[in-house]
């Protein structure tokens, strides 16, 4: 039988919370022994009401603390979920040797989050900056049946072995990036993608390898512009 995992594909679906919701603020989510899943729960959450979700993969060498700060802020203003995920090994697995133990972890953090809040199934996005960029590319377009939205920031690579649906993609690169160059990484995706038929906003900005919240902001923006507001 084929084993879908090694093609990149998640098992998570979505399914109705059967655990008590968290209260608002940062949360280990005691997974893992080591390099726990992080969770961001914003003030005034309804856990009953579907609410969005991003989950940020952090960067080769990088953690859950180093890549936060990238999208706490607008998780706790605009009123989305933040999942943030920890690679077992320094960089994610598909960067060193193919799918593996990330994929399993990650599809227990999804499904942990799950279990505490209703989550939109219209709005859950993968993103990330460097590696965690070339994580939610390949990730994400491989797992379109679930993952609506894609935030890459500086991705370095893209390898989807399976396209499933439709994602929404955001990429934002430098032009001075010297660790991805933009002709091989950020143009090259978006070469592939649009003729792929992805709905793609590609932006191109003056900076180096590095996050840079104008393009954050914009990404954020990309993601939620067209969530109901609350009544």
């Amino acid at each position: 039988m084929l084993n879908l995992s090694l093609l990149g594909r998640l098992s998570f679906s979505h399914a109705a919370p059967s655990k008590p919701a968290l209260p608002p603020g940062r949360h280990d989510l005691g997974l893992f022994e080591t390099r726990d899943a992080v969770l961001i729960v914003p003030e005034g959450l309804d856990p009953a009401r579907p609410t969005p979700l991003v989950t940020l993969f952090h960067g080769g060498g990088g953690s859950a603390e180093k890549i936060l700060p990238m999208l706490r802020r607008h998780a706790e203003e605009r009123g989305f979920l933040l999942l943030v995920p920890q690679s077992l090994l320094p960089t994610w697995d598909i960067v060193i040797a193919g799918n593996g133990p990330d994929l399993e972890r990650l599809d227990t953090a999804l499904a942990e989050v799950a279990a505490r809040f209703a989550l939109d199934p219209t709005h859950f996005a993968f993103a990330g900056h460097s590696d965690g960029g070339s994580y939610s590319l390949s990730t994400g377009l491989s797992n379109g049946r679930i993952v609506t939205h894609i935030l890459a920031f500086s991705a370095g690579f893209m390898t989807v072995l399976a396209q499933e649906g439709a994602p929404k993609v955001f990429i934002a690169h430098g032009q001075n990036d010297t660790q991805t160059p933009i002709a091989t990484a950020g143009r090259s995706h978006a070469a592939k993608l649009r003729p792929a038929g992805y709905e793609l906003t590609y932006v191109e900005h003056p900076g180096p390898h590095a996050s840079q919240p104008d393009m954050v902001q914009l990404g954020v923006d990309h993601f939620l512009k067209d969530v109901a507001k609350a009544a």
